[in-house]
């Protein structure tokens, strides 16, 4: 058995959204009628395997449809692209392709990916049909509120729609660009990481192994910016083990903590931490009102296990002594004691 495997449960189960969660979804633009469902795309008549450049298997394979029904649900998928991103304006739907819709056997969510064209130009952009499961929404909705990024997603029944995030896959740049990094540019991505683990544990987004985050490089005047982003909200509140909401102890990322090792000293460290913390609670504080609108819908939802919730509120207890942890009777109550635990250790040290 891997560590992985004794850190993480078994295969998490997906939740139903129930009516206050729908209703928030409603009041912010996030439930919108589509023209096509996630059952609708598993009617396809066969699959080839994708390979990535250097003929391994990505574990997506490319679907096909009859013809019939392939017109109706480029269509359909047209559509969805114009809801996405353009409010419903159907007026590019005319230069709009489907160049493909592959589908993914890995992971929980089963995926479909669609590839969306500009006829006009040759751009192009994916997005993401999924189950609906209350636990990745409200890590959506979280890492929306709560990270420097914005999302953009869109849920309908059982159908989840979500954009695509752009970036290189963190597995992949770790093993093959960040061995060519400059010495800077890894101290700058080890300062990252330590944010990112950082923000993960505070908002309690688990299971941040190397392929379910990315690594996203900016060029700024003479250097390169590195930023790291979830990908993957699966795994939102659900696990006991506090362990597997910090992406430092999966063995995927043992070279970026080797690297946290040997680029930053102690005091370096907990600097970022106090940084990230306190930008986390600034987006707590502008955001009040939305936060706690879905942290109620979460203390009344059931979105983990009750060994999981003692499991968890238990480990926390111990690492913060905040004896609310202790109280908390749901994974959504958890979650507020812990933004709630934050926010007033950040406004302690205004006062302070």
């Amino acid at each position: 058995m891997s560590s992985n495997e004794k850190l993480m449960s078994q295969k998490k189960p997906a939740f139903p959204v129930i009516n206050p969660l729908n209703e928030y979804l409603v009041e912010h633009s996030r439930n919108i009628k589509i023209p096509i469902f996630y059952d609708d795309l598993l009617r396809f008549q066969g699959s080839i395997v994708v390979y990535d450049k250097n003929e391994e298997d990505t574990l997506w394979v490319r679907t096909y449809y009859s013809e019939f029904e392939r017109e109706e649900i480029d269509l359909s998928l047209k559509k969805v692209y114009t809801l996405l991103h353009s409010n419903g304006n159907e007026e590019t739907i005319p230069y709009l392709n489907i160049d493909a819709i592959d589908y993914c056997t890995f992971g929980n969510s089963k995926p479909f990916r669609v590839k969306v064209r500009n006829v006009l130009n040759d751009n192009y952009t994916h997005f993401y049909i999924k189950k609906t499961d209350a636990s990745r929404i409200y890590g959506l909705e979280l890492e929306h509120i709560l990270s420097p990024y914005n999302l953009n997603f869109l849920v309908y029944k059982d159908t989840l729609i979500e954009e695509h995030i752009a970036g290189i896959p963190g597995d992949d740049f770790i093993r093959d660009f960040l061995p060519k990094c400059t010495e800077s540019e890894k101290a700058q991505i080890a300062k990252e990481f330590v944010k990112f683990n950082e923000r993960c544990m505070i908002r309690l987004l688990g299971d941040m192994r190397s392929y379910n985050y990315v690594i996203v490089p900016t060029h700024d005047f003479d250097h390169v910016v590195y930023k790291i982003r979830a990908i993957d909200f699966d795994q939102q509140c659900f696990e006991g083990k506090f362990k597997v909401y910090n992406p430092q102890f999966f063995k995927e990322n043992i070279r970026m903590v080797a690297l946290v090792g040997q680029k930053l000293q102690e005091a370096s460290i907990n600097q970022y931490k106090i940084e990230e913390r306190s930008i986390v609670a600034k987006r707590i504080l502008s955001s009040e009102t939305r936060v706690n609108e879905l942290i109620n819908c979460m203390k009344k939802d059931v979105i983990s296990s009750e060994k999981n919730i003692d499991l968890l509120k238990n480990q926390i207890y111990n690492f913060t002594k905040d004896v609310q942890f202790k109280r908390s009777s749901n994974m959504g109550e958890i979650l507020e004691t812990a933004l709630e635990f934050v926010k007033r250790n950040y406004e302690n040290m205004r006062v302070s």
